[in-house]
């Protein structure tokens, strides 16, 4: 079984990717043969399209409810489930496997299309493209044009699989708006080295940048009646952070998960700025206050409390509950604190609660009903046994958000880049406001907090002749309150797109429903069971209507004698 050709060709218009990964292989055998398709894509990215063609026969994978397809695919595989054909493989990634059987001399043609909206994160956006032949390609390609109306303040690419011959392969061409990326390795290229047919071409080809920036109320772009508005501002003084560190020392941390917090946590009391105030509460079936109240971050407190981090050793089980409680306890009691400052708490576990209250509804309504919405909590669940979705709702319910620490040997760095994440909140409260009466179907437009590094992106559909949309933004910064003002023309705005090779179709029409999915999705984790069920609907709705593969619907894929096989999007949360 040969790949002949193997093409990645991504578009990224204004921070929307676009990209269709294209195999073509021929069986030389003289024989019938499996010929598979294995690809891994970031999770954050939805499928949108998926076809095989056989001999010229093209099976396209189609796009319905998941319960619907689900008793389709019941029915056709009455015994014997097939795995699916997308599963997590690590921290960034999802994997898309599909095998059909082709006969001697045949060709197939996998094609695969997939979505995203490039998050940005410490200052810049990651498109990552996983790249794993498993073979020698005549005809490999990576293709990647960038286009950002804004202006590209830089661009570089990265992989960690280059050498100086490859390096040759790669060309890069760029001009104040457009980039083009093109990575082309000849078979000789590709080798290990010349007596054996092994490929370098294994791992990440990661392409990074950032966008120019006026100092305003953001940049505005509008496409076909839809606008898509970007906001991150830069330049501005930092909120002091009151922030407690919950940290589970449970029997399960045991080894090099301990030995990782540890790491993590030293490096973290580094960052503290000396303006900020912290404290730390140790768990495991006991609950230990390092002291009883924040302390300011002077060079002294940080020495002390990195030596309270040097003796952290595990045992024991694990009380969530008190643990949380304990620390919002400490933030309700603290004094001298300034007057525009943060408060979060951060906590790390690895495991259920074992000892205290053990009930996850009950633990969430206690914590959700202490920090009533005075705080934000952020979770961090370290490996594969803690219940996820407790900690992801936990967090989304009190203003924060949930991430995975997968247990690899990059766990502390990990917990450090999710820290410098949070570390510096530049605004809070953030309202955004457009006319009511000429826009339909707004995405999130209040934000609790603003992070250094981050941006905020809100888009809807202007439903009446607006000559110019206005915009206003209220927020509070470390030292004033903020308002500020943008207008867009939307004649001159639409103009900006015209003509421009670079656009898949309306592409901030499906900007907005993906956006609007993602939020959809993520607001039904904490929402009541009957709001959950609208919200799910919803997003559902869109779903099938731009067809993308979320965790609400399912792809049916044919193969050529009838069989059908299912591709789901897998959740964090299992």
């Amino acid at each position: 079984i040969e790949i002949y050709s193997l093409h990645v060709d991504c578009k990224v218009t204004s921070r929307f990717a676009h990209t269709v990964i294209t195999s073509r292989i021929v069986n030389r055998a003289n024989e019938s043969r499996e010929a598979t398709f294995e690809v891994e894509i970031p999770k954050t990215a939805f499928i949108t399209n998926f076809s095989m063609s056989v001999d010229g026969e093209v099976y396209p994978g189609i796009i319905k409810e998941k319960a619907a397809a689900q008793n389709e695919y019941d029915t056709a595989v009455s015994q014997g489930q097939s795995a699916g054909l997308v599963k997590i493989t690590d921290r960034k990634l999802e994997q898309f496997h599909v095998s059909v059987s082709i006969a001697a001399a045949s060709k197939v043609t996998f094609e695969l299309t997939y979505e995203e909206l490039l998050k940005r994160q410490l200052g810049k956006y990651e498109l990552l493209i996983k790249v794993q032949p498993k073979q020698l390609v005549k005809h490999f390609q990576i293709d990647v044009h960038i286009f950002e109306p804004q202006g590209i303040q830089f661009l570089e690419t990265d992989s960690t699989f280059m050498t100086n011959e490859l390096t040759e392969a790669l060309t890069k061409v760029q001009n104040e708006t457009k980039a083009h990326i093109l990575f082309k390795p000849t078979l000789d290229q590709q080798k290990k080295d010349s007596e054996l047919d092994e490929t370098l071409l294994n791992g990440d080809f990661v392409v990074r940048y950032d966008v120019k920036r006026e100092a305003t109320a953001g940049d505005i772009q509008i496409v076909n009646g839809y606008f898509v508005h970007y906001f991150a501002p830069r330049e501005m003084p930092v909120f002091p952070k009151n922030v407690i560190f919950v940290i589970d020392r449970s029997g399960s941390m045991t080894g090099r998960k301990i030995e990782q917090t540890r790491d993590a946590l030293l490096k973290i009391l580094q960052d503290l700025r000396p303006e900020d105030h912290f404290s730390f509460i140790i768990f495991n079936n006991k609950v230990v206050e390092w002291k009883s109240s924040l302390l300011p971050a002077t060079d002294e407190n940080v020495a002390s409390a990195a030596a309270l981090v040097q003796t952290l050793t595990a045992r024991g089980g694990t009380d969530i509950n008190g643990a949380l409680l304990t620390a919002v306890g400490v933030l309700e009691k603290a004094e001298q604190l300034p007057e525009r400052s943060v408060s979060m708490i951060i906590l790390l576990t690895d495991g259920q609660p074992t000892s205290g209250e053990r009930s996850v509804e009950i633990i969430q309504e206690n914590v959700q009903k202490a920090i009533n919405g005075k705080y934000a909590l952020f979770c961090l669940g370290f490996g594969f046994d803690v219940s996820y979705k407790f900690l992801e709702k936990m967090a989304l319910s009190n203003g924060g958000i949930a991430r995975r620490i997968y247990e690899n040997a990059d766990a502390a760095l990990q917990l450090q880049g999710f820290y410098q994440e949070v570390a510096t909140p530049i605004l809070m409260q953030i309202e955004i406001q457009y006319p009511e009466n000429s826009i339909e179907g707004l995405t999130k437009k209040n934000f609790k907090l603003f992070f250094e590094g981050s941006e905020i992106t809100v888009s809807g559909k202007i439903s009446n002749e607006l000559d110019v949309l206005p915009v206003e933004i209220k927020a509070q910064s470390h030292t004033s309150n903020l308002t500020l003002k943008e207008e867009a023309n939307v004649k001159e705005k639409e103009q900006v797109f015209q003509n421009q090779r670079y656009i898949f179709g309306n592409f901030i029409e499906r900007l907005w429903a993906y956006l609007n999915i993602q939020q959809l999705l993520e607001e039904a984790i904490s929402a009541q069971e009957e709001d959950q069920k609208a919200l799910e609907a919803q997003a559902l709705d869109l779903s099938l209507r731009y067809s993308f593969v979320t965790p609400l619907t399912s792809m049916v894929v044919t193969k050529p004698q009838q069989q059908e096989e299912l591709a789901n999007k897998p959740t964090e949360a299992g």
